[in-house]
């Protein structure tokens, strides 16, 4: 079984991601679950959905404790929610920031000893595509191509589903960048990292933690 842990804040779309991941799988020929988290629900408080693959029916509701890969879509969420906590041995970690892998392990500290870190700006995809902070597309786009457990064309073919039209087609494209971007560092022999500055909206985020 393959389990996904994604941490967020409201507003950002975090179960809306676990949704479209576990519909995803289900394109790729996956038995698929994705699990809501709730507890505060206002704008900007943390938030976590989980989601799993399987070849054979999924009969587990619990949490996922034990992900093999977490996407966090917020990047001050590193210090203040422990999205490590749990990982597989070996386990990937895609953290949507302008910061590179070093950076994050910094931010992290110990608990990212032996992960996997790939980073991606999502977050300025999201907004170059659709205008607005919503970066679950484009996190998506990063798993594809990070873990090659979903498609990129499945991740556009659930989003499209899901949205359609203008808000459907923009979705897509913040997907098709994230999954360049990672695809690009992957096939260099890289994590999906990237070493520039952090983007005036992730700062803004900072500022406000």
């Amino acid at each position: 079984m393959h389990q996904v842990r994604i941490h967020g804040r409201g507003g950002q779309g975090v179960v809306t991601a676990a949704e479209m991941l576990a519909r995803a799988g289900f394109l790729a020929g996956h038995e698929a679950q994705a699990i809501p988290s709730f507890g505060s629900e206002r704008t900007g408080a943390p938030v976590v959905a989980y989601c799993r693959f399987d070849e054979r029916p999924i009969r587990t509701r619990e949490p996922v404790l034990a992900p093999d890969v977490v996407l966090v879509q917020d990047p001050t969420l590193l210090v203040s929610e422990d999205p490590f906590v749990g990982l597989a041995p070996g386990g990937t970690v895609i953290v949507a920031t302008e910061h590179d892998g070093p950076q994050v392990h910094a931010q992290a500290g110990p608990a990212a000893d032996g992960a996997r870190v790939v980073t991606v700006p999502a977050l300025r995809f999201a907004m170059e595509a659709l205008g607005k902070p919503k970066p679950s597309a484009a996190m998506l786009g990063a798993y594809a191509a990070a873990t090659g457990e979903i498609t990129l064309d499945a991740v556009q073919q659930v989003f499209r589903r899901r949205y359609p039209g203008p808000v459907g087609e923009q979705n897509a494209a913040a997907a098709a960048q994230a999954y360049a971007f990672v695809a690009e560092q992957v096939a260099a022999g890289g994590s999906g990292d990237t070493s520039a500055a952090a983007a005036p909206a992730e700062q803004e985020a900072v500022s406000r933690a």
